[in-house]
């Protein structure tokens, strides 16, 4: 049976029938959808949960479809990393990586809130579905959309990175580059979605994709133990994510599912992109829009939809946001990749290196659980590890010339 009720305005409080929608008739703001948790408690259980397959739609209860999944069969359930040797260079006690890079099918994130869209617009009867994309979501749209027998449109900006053109493009699409940045192509498909009458993702079915992201929380909450880490450290693009990490640890707590250790939540952005970390660090519910300039181009919108909540539930769950320049995010990305074997996107980098300003600034203490939130994987942005190593000569095969190599190392090599 299905849990959901309605939808709802966020501020308003008028509700509205399932239906594709985005904001409120009377007050313009987002709308979201409610569920009927009476109904749950003592049906939706830890052990209800556990019985489910290992997929994000073990949470199929709390996710606001009515039938069964269309797509996303395999996403989902990615690891959660007792990240001890990270730990110990951070000089914290307990850390944690939820690694959304090993994500099915697309290696990120996405394919959370892309398995709900998708098999939501099957619901409600689309053929066609689309999105507005800065890479990770154009790849995952296409992926699901091919699994569900759907045609699909994926609008990106003209300059992205090869690996997500080509990781788009296999799955047989139809690929549109616009000039500009991603709200440059946000506003193009709000028009597309209202002239065509398709399913654009993260427009008018944006909703029901906005649910699927409280799956990653979950399994943070699930994989620990059944309890919530004291700290979460999310990156923040067009705010999705944060909030709805934010909604599940609280459906968890409402339900019983955990305790309600007060867990605080923390933004990240690059410094070449943070209307939200400027506005949190001014003290200021309000954001400003920035024109994007970083190489974390996954995150890089700079009039985030969804904002405005993001530094609400900052405000409310007592963290903070924080952002990192460029070769920050990239000394993030190898300490990561060299300390615990996750190659992350710039976007994970972000998270990390911000999660460690935040760590050295005492805004998260070094002896309370931390889990640090990596969203897509670095096979698909190689470009922007250019220059970041030294060239390597060939050598003559022969072990003469091997043997000159390994003693010229600065770290001695044991043989035998």
């Amino acid at each position: 049976m299905s849990y959901v009720k309605c939808l709802k305005a966020k501020e308003s409080g008028t509700e509205y029938p399932i239906e594709p929608r985005t904001i409120c008739d009377n007050d313009f703001s987002p709308v979201e959808v409610q569920y009927d948790y009476d109904a749950m408690r003592g049906k939706v259980t830890r052990e209800s949960i556990e019985a489910g397959p290992r997929s994000l739609w073990r949470y199929k209860d709390l996710l606001p479809i009515e039938g069964e999944p269309r797509a996303g069969f395999n996403s989902g359930w990615t690891p959660l990393i007792k990240a001890d040797r990270l730990a110990k260079k951070l000089g914290v006690d307990e850390l944690y990586i939820k690694d959304d890079s090993a994500n099915y099918p697309s290696y990120s994130y996405k394919d959370r809130v892309v398995s709900v869209a998708i098999t939501k617009a099957a619901e409600f009867g689309f053929d066609t579905v689309g999105c507005a994309s800065t890479g990770n979501l154009a790849h995952s749209v296409a992926a699901h959309a091919a699994t569900a027998g759907l045609k699909s449109y994926v609008m990106v900006p003209h300059d992205l990175e090869e690996g997500k053109i080509v990781g788009s493009r296999v799955f047989g699409p139809t690929l549109v580059k616009i000039k500009g940045n991603y709200d440059d192509v946000n506003r193009l498909c709000a028009q597309i979605a209202d002239r065509y009458g398709w399913a654009i993702v993260n427009v008018n079915l944006r909703p029901y994709y906005t649910e699927g992201a409280k799956t990653h929380g979950f399994e943070i909450a699930e994989q620990l133990g059944w309890r919530l880490p004291a700290h979460t450290v999310l990156p923040v693009a067009g705010g999705t994510i944060l909030p709805k990490v934010w909604k599940a640890y609280q459906e968890f707590i409402k339900l019983g599912l955990v305790p309600d250790n007060k867990p605080a939540m923390y933004g990240a952005q690059a410094a070449g992109c943070n209307p939200i970390a400027k506005a949190v660090a001014e003290g200021s519910e309000l954001f400003h829009p920035q024109k994007p300039d970083t190489i974390a181009k996954s995150i890089a919108i700079g009039n985030p939809a969804d904002g405005y909540y993001v530094i609400q539930h900052l405000k409310e769950s007592g963290g903070f946001a924080e952002s990192a320049t460029d070769p920050e995010i990239l000394a993030a990305v190898r300490l990561l990749a060299e300390t615990e074997g996750i190659f992350t996107e710039p976007a994970g980098g972000t998270t990390l290196a911000c999660a460690i300003k935040l760590i050295e600034s005492g805004r998260i203490p070094r002896d309370e659980p931390i889990c640090v939130c990596i969203t897509g994987n670095g096979l698909k942005t190689i470009e922007c590890m250019a220059g970041q190593f030294e060239e390597v000569e060939p050598i003559e095969a022969k072990i003469a010339a091997f043997d000159t190599l390994v003693a010229g190392q600065s770290q001695p090599v044991v043989v035998g």
